[in-house]
């Protein structure tokens, strides 16, 4: 039976066969189709060995030949019916720009260049004594070129030695003897010589850290011994002999220049100074800063030698303070003939000392509720002179129902907030000061307070104040604390509407779990706690195709509200409030891995989990987990799934929304991103995980469904899903867009929660089901 695809298969092929470039082609030019490698091995050569290799050299063939459909040029063909457009920025510019191709001309100069250029690569990756030949084929004004690789066995690395200078040069040798043991040359592996290029800049590094500031990876030389005539190489990194006498001398410093006017003062011109320390000369007319900020800031002193990790971390911790647009950093030799010192000076550009943003936004929900949110930050960077950030956050949005087919059971939220957030570049302690360590970043000290009012329309309105304080720090570059001492949280609900929650608690087909949601919207609760996160991101290994990121944290409440208690008449009180006891433990671990230039493999595991004890029943709502989500299992809707098997009944969804909340989290996510085009990225993803309750209570009133709590079976709970992503990448944002499907529901029975059977995308009503929709700023992980 002939389909409509067929007829459409054939009139496209009718056409383009009517359709030539050739008579468009200047003369004796013919257009470039595409380049074939031939492999001929040597005997000694495993073909996979011989495969690979051939992949390898096919993406650096240029020029690279025009999109082909069908046999035919069709973006050449348009490039040449349309014609030269009279002007470059008209429509027909724009379009033959855009879907048209110029031709790409077949050329033996080309051919010639792409053999020398195959055979310098074999040469590179250790594939000595091979060669490339190439030819050029031309049938009806189309070129095909063929190159035929000549491959011989790979050499290896027989043996490494340092060569030391000059003992007139003593210092700099024992330094390159000293960086000599960390090589990445190791015996046994294959010659690269992108591997010895990073082994160059590794020395350099090495060398910039003990002073050696003029020193440059040119400054070495590696040659290769390949006489053993048993595919082996002996390789010597020497010192070459017209280096430098300024590369080989460890320099000190002398004064250090801040300039804080923007840069545009001369160092020759330099007015007073405001502050002087341990030669750092700071260069403020205005006085807008205080000298101290600069002092912690920059590593460096007076008569300390130069180090590349004072020099990098001194100009992180500048941008770090966020208070300067630019910082520019320049080093000069102190001009005498025999010096070994060097002036740093720092020009800074100031930021706006004060900044006002607005936002807006509208979303839908799946409630029926259509919201929408004001957003005001006011900023005000040094406030005190000390590089100080004052930021002041107003919020205020409304869910509404739209329309006129309105849900009784669904009632409107509207919700009011306002935070201060006061940060210090440096520890702020009421009994001891701390001097900064010399690490990646200044400690910073946090004050927040906030206010939050939520008022769901007929039914309650629950207040919110919260006050933390708290420090943040990194020793180096890898590891990253945070520590909150004071973490206070006060909830209240007001203008209760008890007939209303009467008409929930009584309705004969609420569940437990939604009964214990209901009684928690009713309480006063005090949290008292401390919270500490760790982020360890290792330094990868050079030339490493591998990277991982670990974060954990743990949050504690309850121990000193329960002192503050004690002796009291009410029991589990402070103040009259019920406070909370609880501990939450969390966990994760993400790994990144170059498959190729174009292709990434990234991983994610979670695990947390929140065991309430003492004065509390179970984890403050906010303090719990939910599960899905554009960040989680992006297969079902954000707090649509668990705890567990449980599955909340319409009516509590159409009220509370989305609430679906756990103790405990388990979940694992795998994704392959493919990098299309500068803009565009795709990705193939499965996530897989649940949440669920810690325990059963003993008050039978808040007892949750047993298919809620976590158990030695809570694997036959896990959800599973999957799908496809678009990233859209520019110069400021990502846009990640992600179609998922679930691969297993965790609430059917045990035996049918593998749903792949069910796939039906053509039906409308299974693709609004089961298809979910993410939209989302950055990476998921």
């Amino acid at each position: 039976m002939i389909t409509r695809f067929n007829i459409i298969f054939v009139l496209l092929a009718v056409w383009l066969s009517s359709c030539s470039v050739s008579r468009y082609l200047p003369p004796n030019e013919s257009i470039y189709t595409g380049a074939e490698v031939k492999m001929v091995a040597d005997s000694t050569i495993a073909s996979k060995v011989s495969k690979t290799v051939k992949e390898e050299i096919e993406p650096i063939i240029r020029p690279k030949p025009n999109t082909i459909l069908l046999g035919f040029p069709y973006k050449v063909w348009l490039y040449y019916v349309l014609g030269e457009p009279k002007k470059e920025k008209s429509f027909r510019g724009w379009f033959r720009k855009r879907f048209g191709e110029p031709p790409v001309f077949a050329s033996r100069r080309a051919v010639t260049t792409n053999s020398a250029i195959i055979g310098n690569y074999l040469n590179n990756e250790g594939y000595f004594r091979s060669s490339a030949t190439g030819e050029l084929t031309e049938s009806k004004r189309k070129s095909k070129a063929t190159y035929t690789v000549y491959l011989k066995p790979r050499y290896t690395i027989n043996s490494v030695q340092f060569i030391k200078p000059d003992s007139n040069i003593s210092v700099f040798s024992k330094r390159l003897g000293d960086v000599a043991p960390k090589t990445l040359l190791k015996v046994g592996n294959p010659y690269r010589l992108s591997v010895i290029e990073e082994e160059r800049n590794r020395v350099e590094r090495e060398l910039k850290k003990q002073g050696f500031y003029y020193f440059r990876p040119d400054y070495l030389i590696v040659k290769a011994d390949t006489n053993l005539n048993n595919h082996k190489v002996n390789l010597y990194v020497e010192l070459k002999p017209n280096t430098t006498q300024l590369a080989l001398k460890t320099y000190f410093i002398q004064n250090i220049y801040v300039i804080s006017d923007n840069g545009s003062l001369k160092k020759d011109t330099v007015p007073s100074l405001v502050g002087r320390r341990s030669g750092v000369r700071i260069v403020d007319p205005s006085q807008a800063y205080k000298p101290r900020i600069f002092f912690d800031a920059i590593g460096f002193r007076r008569g300390a030698m130069y180090s590349s990790e004072v020099h990098d971390v001194s100009l992180s911790r500048l941008i770090n303070l966020k208070n300067f647009k630019f910082v520019k950093n320049q080093f000069e030799l102190v001009p005498r003939s025999d010096s070994a010192f060097l002036d740093v000076y720092y020009y800074l550009t100031p930021l706006k000392k004060k900044t006002l943003r607005a936002e807006i936004s509208a979303v839908t929900k799946s409630n029926n509720l259509t919201g929408t949110q004001f957003n005001l930050t006011w900023l005000n960077r040094n406030l005190f002179r000390g590089a100080e950030q004052l930021r002041l956050n107003a919020t205020a949005g409304l869910d509404v129902q739209l329309g006129g087919n309105r849900n009784a059971n669904v009632r409107d939220f509207y919700r009011t907030s306002f935070e201060a957030e006061l940060s210090f570049p440096r520890f702020v302690l009421p009994f001891y000061r701390v001097r900064p360590e010399k690490s990646q970043g200044l400690p910073k000290t946090t004050l927040t307070t906030g206010f939050e009012r939520l008022t769901q329309q007929g039914l309650y309105t629950q207040t919110s104040i919260k006050f933390n304080w708290g420090y943040s720090w990194r020793k180096s570059t890898e590891f990253e604390h945070t520590l909150l001492p004071i973490a206070l949280n006060i909830v209240q609900p007001t203008n209760i509407n008890g007939e209303a929650f009467l008409n929930l608690i009584t309705d004969p087909f609420a569940k437990p779990q939604d009964l214990l949601r209901y009684f928690r919207i009713l309480e006063n609760r005090l949290i008292l706690g401390a919270q500490y996160n760790v982020t360890y991101t290792p330094t990868p290994r050079p030339l490493s195709k591998n990277n991982f990121v670990f974060t954990g944290g743990i949050d504690i409440a309850g121990n000193v509200a329960g002192l503050l208690a004690k002796g009291r008449d009410e029991v589990g009180m402070v103040f009259g409030i019920p406070y909370e006891q609880y501990a939450r433990f969390d966990f994760e671990m993400r790994y990144y891995r170059e498959v190729s230039k174009t292709m990434k493999w990234a991983s994610r595991v979670l695990a947390g989990v929140g065991i309430p004890y003492g004065n509390s029943l179970s984890m403050p709502q906010f303090k719990q987990y939910f599960g899905g989500g554009t960040n989680g299992i992006r297969a079902f809707r954000a707090r649509t799934l668990g705890p567990g098997s449980y599955q909340p009944d319409s009516v509590t969804a159409s009220i509370f929304g989305n609430a679906s909340f756990g103790d405990i989290r388990l979940e694992a996510s795998t994704e392959l991103r493919l990098r299309f085009s500068q803009y565009f990225e795709g990705a193939m993803f499965v996530d897989a995980g649940n949440i669920w309750m810690y325990r059963n209570y003993d008050d039978s009133f808040y007892l949750p469904e047993d298919n809620a709590v976590f158990t030695n079976q809570f694997y036959k709970q896990v959800a599973v899903g999957g799908g496809l992503g678009l990233r859209i990448v520019t110069p400021f944002v990502l846009l990640r867009l992600d179609l998922a499907t679930p691969f297993r529901k965790p609430w059917l029975p045990e035996n049918e929660r593998w749903v792949f059977n069910q796939f039906d995308f053509g039906n409308k009503s299974w693709r609004k089901e089961n298809l979910v929709f993410n939209i989302a700023v950055g990476y998921s992980f």
